[in-house]
């Protein structure tokens, strides 16, 4: 089976002045591209290698996915439309705070994170699952004996997470923090010990 590495985006604009982004388009922060390249150069020192590097298309999971790869020397990475974050519906733009005022009770608190359910015009968690599914089902990620990189979103990740463990999305979604520039590892036998390889220094993110 292809071995899969995860990793989120570095702290964008968004993220640094608690904006819900969603699909909103904004580049890394500059505390974003410091993450990014902490976690390209940690990467290297590993010894971890890949032999392709995946990302969403929006600009700070791109961004973080160009840094990586520079650092290691690969190609560019490849834009695959499935890995977008979530779509947050009529959140997109809102004050991270506001999550429980605005859509409570339709929510999940865990220790780091409030999540909200389903508002209008949001993917719900279920879609996301689903979504997440049908990429680890696609041909690239099923090559025999390739180490890949995927560049993605908090949301959109720990769904995978979920998809490749075949796990209930709540105990996910409570079951770990997936900050900025962090990297996991998706490995059969390891779902209940999560496999955070590498992690960095948060800050606002």
């Amino acid at each position: 089976m292809t071995k899969i590495y995860l990793a989120r985006h570095g702290q964008d604009l968004d993220n640094a002045a608690g904006i819900l982004n969603g699909r909103r388009d904004q580049p890394l922060s500059l505390l974003g591209a410091d993450q990014a390249h902490q976690l390209a150069t940690k990467i290297l020192k590993s010894g971890i290698r890949f032999d392709k590097i995946y990302c969403s298309p929006l600009q700070r999971a791109f961004e973080t996915a160009q840094i990586i790869a520079t650092t290691l020397g690969m190609k560019q990475p490849e834009k695959v439309e499935l890995l977008i974050e979530r779509d947050f519906g009529t959140m997109s733009g809102k004050a991270a705070k506001e999550i429980e005022s605005l859509c409570a009770p339709d929510i999940l608190k865990t220790a780091t994170i409030t999540y909200f359910l389903s508002p209008e015009g949001a993917e719900t968690f279920p879609q996301l699952m689903a979504r997440a599914g049908k990429l680890l089902e696609q041909q690239a990620f099923r090559t025999d004996n390739e180490t890949v990189l995927l560049v993605t979103h908090g949301d959109f990740g720990k769904m995978l997470y979920a998809a490749f463990y075949g796990l209930e999305w709540q105990d996910v979604l409570s079951a770990f923090h997936f900050g900025n520039s962090e990297l996991l590892l998706l490995e059969q036998g390891t779902a209940l010990e999560f496999r955070k390889v590498i992690a960095i220094p948060q800050f606002n993110s």
